[in-house]
């Protein structure tokens, strides 16, 4: 049989068709070799599900269904290929003028690979060049090719078949760092055991046989003997004490280290990933996570070197005494093995779903203490309690079922581990009895037992603490690991000081694939030149606003500042350049003066003063209680929104941005502070790109130009009085719209629209 790459030599993506499909399109006369890319759809037209080709050539779509023997065909020079996105499916519509036809419609779980081939028939159509990164989106694997759990964006790891060998030697990698400390815990480690193994064969074969046996070398010598073993706790009291702390500082720093790169990787991470993930979710990871790393490093690893040499060192001398008592103390250690190999699965399943609830706890409790203003105001104190304490039972529920698996696992164990301590006191006992061996020597055997059990029972129970660090570990490295949607350019452009010209070229964008939010877009912003975006909500405003910033990459298309794609600058130089005033305003917790600074830690004091002047923010401030020095609450309740969003203009003004970006910086303020704020802003803006997005149309009567977006495209660009005057526009019925609103409300400054 021929294979795929015989079949198709010039297909690239997104999925290889069979055998059946191949014999399907050859019959109706198709060259394979003229396949580009092919995508397999699960629904029919009527919505029954059914096997669908979409196969790509350089001229045409073609939509095969062959279990009904179905076949279209679809001219780029005839009909425009397009993807609609719906709840749960979609649809691929072939457009010509008014006419609109069902080509496919495929399910969510399909959606990217058709998606994806609706690109390369719109590039195909515009007689566009097809990239290596056209055919690259849908060739990426998507699930664990072991279990077929899906990855998480920007991942390639499955959490599941991840090795826990290769994290726990990622987490010894830190470890490195501070060889001196780790060579000195390792001694105390190794002494402390050496002292351990002492203990039996003193307190036996030495004490029995040696000192209270008549005719020993030691008979009599009761004091020294006593004195002897006060001296060696003392010695492994010492020990243990220096090892402890040391351990404890080096596990501390290690902790450090890991919260430090976690938190570091988070900040360097895009927005989409932080819209995706829960505020309790990220907690957990940087606090919780990483403790659970340091109890394991601090008490779980010395604690389980100490234990492995002493079941090594008990192991060789209960041989060496006696074998056939050694080996019946082995008995049940296979068995023991066996039970805990089957039982680490369902562990591993419990501490994963637990640290799921707990997130989730975590993420109820914040919502609700952000949100107690709502709460409180809508009267649901009882809803959030209920909601609480199903999160409370649900965490509950699976640490009773971990708790009710160790209590029976555990017990169990330490049964099977005491058998093989009653043999030994039986074959012992009757060796004693026949003269064999001494009673001393059978203490000491005794004794050598009682140390090489605790050990393992020790080690059993320690695996509670590994899989806590494992799970924990897995879900920091993570987000060390994670890909950002946003990278840097490998060979920056030094673009220096930023004049403020803005270009969008053609830019196509989507928050989730194949669900454009902006299509085809394109505007031209000069240096110094005011530009105003309106539309309706959710017209895709402040999406232009955020791909400008970077904070997320376009899908398709390019953004360049004075000439250069943005993808090619450095995000610090870009960041530090542009400057954002929005509607909600967050400040930190900390002082008035460090708000102002934030977006320039060095500035002076008489900097921060000047900049809340020109941000008409001074007087108000003064008038606290102290001053600049005054402590902003968590949420702010100590200012008005008048005043945080001053605060957050003189921060602007501060950082002196070239390119400024407002995002609704008046709404929701009344007449009197939406003046002072509008007198800021203009003392702001003066000199510099910006771009202000307003849904009271009166605040951009001074921009240089309107940018109206319609559905994710743009409408129209134009003057104020271009655009007002143009008969059926979009911006003359929105502001004749406001028109009428201000009138009934009987607000007096319609005129100014």
């Amino acid at each position: 049989m021929e294979k795929v790459s015989e079949l198709y030599p010039n297909l690239k993506g997104f999925d290889p068709p069979d055998q059946k499909v191949t014999d399907f399109v050859r019959g109706l006369g198709v060259e394979t070799g003229d396949i580009l890319a092919a995508a397999k759809s699960d629904l029919s037209v009527d919505g029954s599900y059914c096997e669908v080709w979409l196969m790509a050539e350089e001229k045409r779509l073609i939509v095969a269904r062959p279990d009904s023997g179905a076949f279209d065909a679809y001219p780029f020079d005839q009909w425009e290929i397009r993807v609609e996105n719906y709840l749960t499916t979609g649809a691929v519509l072939a457009v010509s003028g008014e006419r609109e036809t069902v080509a496919a419609a495929f399910t969510d779980s399909c959606g990217r690979t058709v998606g994806n081939i609706c690109r390369v028939c719109e590039r195909l159509r515009d007689g566009k060049t097809l990239e290596d990164e056209d055919f690259r989106r849908g060739e990426e694997d998507r699930v664990c090719p072991k279990c077929g759990t899906p990855y998480q964006q920007g991942r390639r790891t499955c959490p599941k078949c991840q090795s826990k060998k290769k994290l726990f030697l990622r987490v010894l990698g830190y470890m490195p760092r501070y060889k001196k400390e780790l060579a000195m815990v390792m001694g105390m480690i190794i002494l402390s055991s050496l002292i351990g193994l002492l203990r039996p064969y003193l307190n036996g074969s030495t004490l029995y046989d040696q000192v209270l046996t008549e005719g020993g070398r030691y008979y009599g010598k009761i004091v020294p003997f006593v004195l002897l073993m006060i001296g060696l706790e003392l010695a492994t009291l010492a020990v243990n004490i220096f090892q402890g702390r040391i351990g404890a500082a080096v596990s501390s720093k290690i902790v450090y280290d890991i919260k430090s790169e976690v938190f570091g990787a988070m900040q360097k991470l895009s927005m989409s990933f932080f819209n995706s993930k829960h505020t309790g979710n990220l907690m957990n990871r940087v606090n919780s996570d990483a403790l659970d790393i340091q109890y394991f490093l601090n008490d779980g690893m010395p604690q389980f070197i100490v234990n492995a040499i002493t079941i090594i060192g008990i192991g060789g001398v209960v041989f060496f005494s006696n074998p056939l008592l050694a080996l019946l103390i082995m008995l049940p250690i296979p068995l023991i093995v066996y039970i805990i190999k089957r039982v680490i699965p369902k562990f591993n399943r419990f501490k994963w779903i637990g640290w799921h609830k707990s997130s989730k706890l975590n993420s109820i409790i914040n919502d609700s203490l952000l949100g107690v203003r709502v709460v409180k105001a809508f009267g649901k104190e009882q809803s959030e309690v209920d909601r609480f304490e199903g999160a409370t039972q649900d965490l509950y529920d699976v640490r009773v079922r971990e708790g009710l698996m160790s209590a029976r696992i555990f017990p169990m164990l330490n049964y099977l581990m005491t058998i093989g301590g009653l043999f030994v006191w039986g074959l012992g006992g009757w060796q004693v009895l026949e003269g064999h061996m001494s009673f001393g020597t059978l203490m000491t055997f005794v004794g050598y037992i009682g140390m090489l059990y605790a050990p393992i029972n020790f080690m059993i129970r320690t695996y509670d603490w590994w899989a806590n660090c494992m799970n924990s570990a897995q879900r920091i490295f993570e987000i060390i690991d994670r890909r950002t949607d946003v990278p840097e350019a490998r060979d920056p452009v030094d673009i220096g000081r930023i004049k403020g010209d803005v270009e969008l070229r053609d830019v196509t964008f989507a928050y989730e694939a194949n669900k454009n939010v902006l299509h085809n877009v394109s505007f031209h912003v000069m240096p110094g030149e005011m530009i105003g975006l309106v539309g309706h909500s959710g017209a895709g405003k402040s999406t232009i606003t955020n791909i400008i910033t970077r904070l997320y990459d376009v899908t398709e298309g390019e953004i360049l500042i004075d000439g250069v794609n943005i993808k090619k600058i450095r995000q610090k130089d870009l960041h530090g350049q542009i400057g954002m005033v929005l509607q909600d305003t967050f400040l930190f917790n900390g002082t008035v003066a460090e708000n102002i600074a934030y977006a320039k830690p060095d500035a002076s004091m008489e900097e921060v003063i000047r900049a809340a002047k020109l941000a008409n923010a001074h007087d108000f401030i003064m008038k606290l209680p102290d001053g600049y020095e005054t402590e902003i609450g968590r949420r702010k309740t100590n200012l008005s929104g008048g005043e945080r969003q001053r605060i957050s203009i003189a921060r602007a003004v501060l950082m002196d941005p070239a390119i400024l970006i407002l995002d609704e910086a008046t709404a929701s303020l009344d007449t009197e502070t939406e003046q002072q704020i509008q007198d800021a802003l203009e003392t702001l803006t003066k000199g510099r790109t910006t771009i202000a997005i307003a849904h009271r149309l009166s605040t951009l009567k001074n921009a240089d130009r309107l940018v109206v977006v319609e559905r994710g495209e743009i409408a129209e660009i134009g003057t104020h009085e271009e655009l007002a005057n143009k008969p059926g526009g979009i911006y003359a019925r929105m502001l004749g719209r406001q028109r009428d609103a201000l009138k009934i409300r009987g607000v007096g400054d319609e005129e100014q629209l």
